[in-house]
This record gives structure tokens, C-alpha cells and sequence, in this order.
């Protein structure tokens, strides 16, 4: 009966995945010689015959016939009565060879046995799995939704490895439910438990360098080469792309035909808003395509504290800062330079009043709104229309139509 339970987990361990034939026969026989060890002493007289296919195997053991009274070791020795009853043949000195059964090693021995195996097995199929996403890091992998808790959502694989998606790798709007296929980026993988831990990301920069090689075969080609990608997930990305081919536009490339290619893009990163920029040395150019769409008028660099002042018309300072400074921010880490938008006063209406001129009529907290949008004088606030004022600066429209009476006021 025993036997048979063995047998049962060769071919459990038979239909198991990322172990190779070799390996597979290495861990049966040490496991074997192991027990052999443990009763006997030795294993160097035993040959370990083992047939995964059918899901069985033999142990044979060698012995050398001596006389009766010279018997010393019964393990590597046989007295020649003994071997005789083997085969009338046998005659001192010669080496017998019979088959050790598994019952003779006793029932304990046996469950031992089928434990150790399974226990090396599954550990062998752990560092597997380990060793093949630690190659992975880096690669986007697909894989379905098949548990979904509030810190953390577990997918499987095609071969039933389980991957985390964290809520923190989450894209904001992402929304998922079980059975969904997903797509994410390999961030890290780990042992924990003696379990390997494999991390997904969609959040991770490297997601959407991948995507972009998925959709653009001049960047999986290297004929486009992606130099650095900057994002806020769900809201905004910003990436810089260099050609080293005079006859390829890189930018239209990633964009595609009609933006064909970069829609794909924006689909699975839940509308992303995705800004592809031509990558220069030239570190005033790249800062003025990097706050695109703004009309940069001109920038003063101070190199050693890699700061910039960017001058823009009244009109362009809340396209360069972006809804809820989104532009501006991107555009700094994306060019390494810390950014600071000023309103070019030459020409300016001399006629216009800052806005903290106002503090004595409206709250700071509301000043501050309007800053963040670029508005910094009254007549920079009433340039904008009352629905691009709630919606750029997230105020109340009474607050919002407050702040416009006031100023109207002013000019009055």
C-alpha cells in the first residue's frame, strides 16, 4: 500500500511545471540515498534504478559472498548459504546483486520518505519560479485578477503563479474584478517565508517605457531611444525621445498616424494624458519643450543649483503650471531643473493690480488657488473665462464668482 501512495506522488510530481527531467531524477535518487544512509550506513553498494514515466522504482543491492564465519558487515556482505538460496551458482567471492523492497524499510521510513520528497520538490519548484521572475524584473507580464483585497490584488499567471499587484502600484482609476485580464511591469520579487514574492507594477515608469516598445517598433528596435520618462499614474506623463537617424521623427513615430500609437498607450494607463517630447542637449530648448504647450518668451538658467526662471505673457503662465501644477512639476523632474514661471511685465498694463493686493477681501487659501494656476494680478484672473477659472482651480463657483466681482470692481 505504501508503494502504491509513493507512486501516487511520482506522477503528482510528474505533471509539475518549471522542473527539468534531470533535475527531477537528481532529487529522487539523493532522497532515496538518503534513507538508504539512515538504515544502513552506506549507500555505495546500492544502485537506484528510478522510471518517472511510470511513475515507479527499484533499489538493488551489491553484496560480496563470503563464508559464514566470515560475515562482518551483513549490509556489504552475504554468507554463501544465503546466496545460494538467490542461485545454486554462487560461489565465495563473487558479488550478489538483490533487490531491496520498499516494505523492508518499515512504515515510518516510508512516510518519512514520500515527505522529504514532496518537501524537496515544491522548494525546488519555489527557487524555480524565483530564478524566472528575478530574470523578469523589468518585463511586462500578463496575468488574471483572482482575488481582490483592499491593500493588495493577487493574479495568476498562465502557469498559476501567483503575482501582487499592490493598491500603492495601482493607477488611481484603475478598476478591476476577478477574472479580468491585466497587464503590469515586473518591479521587484523576493523570498519571504520561503515563498517567492513576485511585485507587479502599473505606476512604475518602466510600465509605460514598455508600452511604448510594445507600440512603437522603432523604440524596440533602438532606432528611438527613450531618454527618461517622468509621471504622475492616471494624470500625466512626459516623455523624452531622441532619434539618432536623421530621417525618423521620433516624436511623430510615438505618436503614430492620427495618434494611433500613443492611443493604446493612453487606453490602458486609464487616459493618461501622455506629452512626447523631441530630447536636445540644449538645456534652455529642452525646458521650453518641456513645458509644453506653454510659449516660453525667455529663461534665465542658474547652472550650480540647477534652478530655472522661465518668462512667459500673462496669458501662457497658467499653460505652463498646468492644472493642479502638474506641467510645471513633470517638466522640472523630467529636465532635472527646479522651474519657477515669472509673468513678463514689458508691455504689461500698468493700469493691473496684483492679487494680494486683495487680502483684506479675499482669504489667502483662495489667493493661493489662483497662484497655482498662474493668475498672480487681477486682470490675469479675468482673462479667463468663470467655467476655465472652477475648473482649473477646483473652487466653488460662489467663490469663484466672489473673486471675479471683486476684481470687476477694481477697474470700475
Amino acid at each position: 500500500m505504501e508503494n502504491l501512495n509513493l507512486i501516487d506522488t511520482f506522477s503528482e510530481f510528474k505533471e509539475l511545471k518549471n522542473i527539468d527531467r534531470a533535475t527531477m531524477m537528481t532529487v529522487l535518487e539523493d532522497v532515496f540515498r538518503s534513507l538508504l544512509l539512515k538504515k544502513f550506513g552506506t549507500d555505495e553498494n546500492f544502485d537506484i534504478i528510478i522510471n518517472i514515466d511510470k511513475g515507479d522504482f527499484e533499489i538493488w543491492r551489491n553484496r560480496e559472498v563470503v563464508k559464514e564465519s566470515d560475515l562482518e558487515d551483513p549490509n556489504l556482505q552475504i554468507t554463501l548459504k544465503e546466496a545460494k538460496k538467490i542461485d545454486e551458482d554462487y560461489e565465495v567471492g563473487e558479488e550478489v546483486t538483490d533487490e531491496v523492497k520498499l516494505l523492508d524499510f518499515g512504515r515510518r521510513s516510508i512516510l518519512a520518505l514520500r515527505q522529504n520528497l514532496t518537501n524537496r520538490i515544491l522548494d525546488l519548484e519555489k527557487n524555480n519560479i524565483y530564478n524566472k521572475y528575478k530574470d523578469k524584473i523589468g518585463d511586462i507580464v500578463t496575468a488574471e485578477v483572482y482575488q481582490i483585497w483592499k491593500k493588495e490584488m493577487l493574479t495568476l499567471d498562465d502557469e498559476g503563479n501567483e503575482l501582487i499587484l499592490p493598491k500603492t502600484e495601482q493607477i488611481p482609476s484603475d478598476y478591476f474584478r476577478k477574472g479580468d485580464t491585466i497587464r503590469a511591469v515586473v518591479v521587484r520579487v523576493e523570498m519571504k517565508n520561503n515563498n517567492p514574492l513576485i511585485i507587479l507594477s502599473r505606476t512604475s515608469p518602466v510600465f509605460l517605457e514598455r508600452l511604448f516598445e510594445l507600440e512603437v517598433p522603432e523604440i524596440f528596435d533602438g532606432l528611438i531611444t527613450i531618454k527618461n520618462i517622468v509621471r504622475i499614474p492616471g494624470e500625466r506623463a512626459k516623455v523624452a525621445v531622441e532619434s539618432y537617424d536623421e530621417r525618423i521623427d521620433p516624436v511623430g513615430a510615438c505618436v503614430g498616424m492620427k495618434g494611433s500609437r500613443i492611443h493604446g498607450i493612453v487606453r490602458e494607463l486609464r487616459n493618461e494624458n501622455i506629452d512626447v517630447i523631441n530630447f536636445t542637449n540644449n538645456t534652455q530648448l529642452f525646458i521650453q519643450r518641456s513645458l509644453s504647450p506653454a510659449k516660453i518668451m525667455s529663461i534665465k538658467l542658474n547652472e550650480e543649483e540647477k534652478r530655472a526662471d522661465v518668462y512667459l505673457l500673462p496669458e501662457e503662465v497658467s499653460l505652463a503650471i498646468g492644472k493642479g501644477g502638474l506641467n510645471i512639476k513633470l517638466a522640472g523632474q523630467l529636465t532635472g531643473y527646479e522651474i519657477d514661471v515669472y509673468r513678463e511685465t514689458e508691455g504689461e498694463d500698468e493700469g493691473d493690480v496684483g492679487i494680494d493686493e486683495f487680502a483684506d477681501e479675499i482669504e489667502g487659501w483662495i489667493l493661493d488657488a489662483l497662484k497655482a494656476v498662474g493668475c498672480d494680478t487681477a486682470k490675469s484672473v479675468l482673462e479667463l473665462s468663470r467655467e476655465d477659472l472652477i475648473k482649473r482651480t477646483d473652487l466653488e463657483e460662489e467663490t469663484v464668482d466672489d473673486v471675479i466681482r471683486i476684481f470687476k470692481s477694481e477697474f470700475e
